[in-house]
């Protein structure tokens, strides 16, 4: 093991509900930042998170393992929160010498409940203040610690609400493939393009900061998000419009080449792949795997699928998803057929759905898609007889990794803890009336 003063610093930037609608991914989306930090490092275009939901996504990367094995199954600001907090990567890097930051959201431990962010254990809370993230982050950086940082950089953008006053301008803005091109969802989108340029904009800040200390060179830059946009049929939802997350790394080697991967990775692949990186041992709970070779151009490939999952998000929606390289598996766990709408953030997209009959149209319990002929997931073929057999491995592929991890939904319906704070599934919008369990 090297000597930790010349382990790599980790800076981990991260931003809510914003998939891969970022300039390095072809949208037109005036990102410069990332844009650079995808040409000097390494753009990963198939990166999925394990769960489109805040709270269960993050914990997911953080620990390396599915929210249910992490016990993440709802969000932090509804009083659900990890079931054990030594295992945050932190820990584990602590013992490698590291000191742990938090500057803004960290979106595992409600304070209106918990002790917030010293409940996981950082060495220093800069601030969870949202508008001074970016500040409090670049002065930690411009202190320049003595010794090797994990600095965790949380932005509320491109979380809902959006800005509505901006120089986007609706005409020109090219809505998602999913919804048809109105008005309303122009001008939806343009909102959401004006938040992601301010995302951009704080996320250089943080970056110049390690420009201007000669940090750079010997920092991990790790920039992702929980999950796809916060439209409909996007977040929490087993789609790749949902699980379909932006991953860039850019540090030393082999972290650097402006180079694009097209092998599948998922967010639990973060943490082994840093313990392989900095010569530590893995944690016995890690349920990824390195990406080294992947890195090192060894592989082209490392998985043959990823998993995903939904329990809560405000309302209960219990499912499952497996995606292989062409096909993917979604089984609902609830016995419904309808959405469960308060799932869906309010905005204009949403209430145009809604008056188009969104909430009346029906989900099949069990969905399987063919992603290279119909890369929307669109067109359910679990009642193909040409894809029977599809079917048949995609089933048994789910429900092994259910077993493998003990997910909690094998046994019936996953409870919530005590207090939480949810919305009624029958209902429309997540904002109250709450029910408490």
């Amino acid at each position: 093991m090297t000597d930790a003063r010349s382990k790599p610093n980790i800076l981990y930037i991260h931003s809510h509900d914003t998939g891969r609608y970022l300039q390095p991914y072809g949208y037109g989306i005036q990102t410069p930042n990332l844009q650079r930090l995808a040409e000097e490092g390494i753009l990963f275009r198939r990166a999925y998170c394990a769960a489109p939901t805040c709270s269960p996504s993050r914990a997911a990367l953080l620990t390396g393992q599915s929210p249910h094995s992490a016990g993440m199954l709802g969000l932090a600001t509804r009083h659900f929160r990890l079931r054990d907090f030594n295992q945050h990567i932190i820990h584990t890097l602590k013992g490698a010498g590291y000191t742990s930051a938090l500057a803004g959201f960290q979106h595992l431990s409600g304070t209106r409940y918990h002790g917030g962010a010293a409940d996981i254990g950082y060495d220093y809370v800069l601030t969870e203040e949202l508008p001074q993230a970016q500040f409090a982050a670049a002065d930690f950086i411009r202190s320049k610690p003595q010794t090797p940082f994990w600095l965790t950089v949380g932005f509320f953008e491109t979380h809902r609400k959006f800005p509505t006053e901006h120089d986007v301008n609706p005409d020109y803005a090219q809505p998602p493939a999913l919804f048809p091109d109105t008005p309303g969802t122009r001008q939806d989108m343009a909102n959401f393009i004006a938040m992601a340029q301010i995302l951009d904009d704080k996320i250089g800040h943080v970056l110049r900061a390690l420009d201007e200390t000669g940090l750079r060179e010997n920092t991990l830059v790790i920039y992702t998000t929980d999950h796809g946009l916060a439209f409909p049929d996007m977040k929490c939802n087993l789609t790749d419009h949902g699980i379909g997350v932006a991953l860039i790394m850019d540090g030393p080697a082999p972290f650097k080449g402006g180079r694009v991967i097209d092998g599948m990775v998922s967010h639990i692949d973060i943490f082994p792949t840093l313990c392989d990186t900095l010569g530590i041992d893995r944690p016995h709970w890690l349920e990824g795997h390195s990406i080294i070779p992947l890195l090192t151009g060894e592989r082209e490939s490392m998985r043959d699928e990823v998993f995903a999952e939904v329990n809560y998000h405000v309302a209960y929606e219990p499912k499952r998803a497996v995606r292989s390289e062409r096909y993917k598996y979604i089984r609902r766990f609830d016995g419904r057929r309808l959405r469960v709408l308060p799932n869906i953030d309010d905005g204009i997209t949403k209430s145009e759905w809604l008056d188009a009959g969104y909430g009346k149209s029906e989900i099949a319990p069990e969905r399987l898609y063919d992603t290279w002929l119909d890369p929307v997931e669109r067109v359910n073929l679990v009642d193909s007889a040409q894809h029977a057999e599809v079917l048949a491995d995609m089933r048994a592929r789910l429900e092994r990794w259910m077993r493998d991890t003990d997910d909690p939904l094998l046994l019936g319906p996953v409870p919530a803890p005590p207090e939480a704070e949810l919305n009624d599934p029958d209902g429309v919008s997540p904002r109250p009336p709450l029910v408490t369990v």
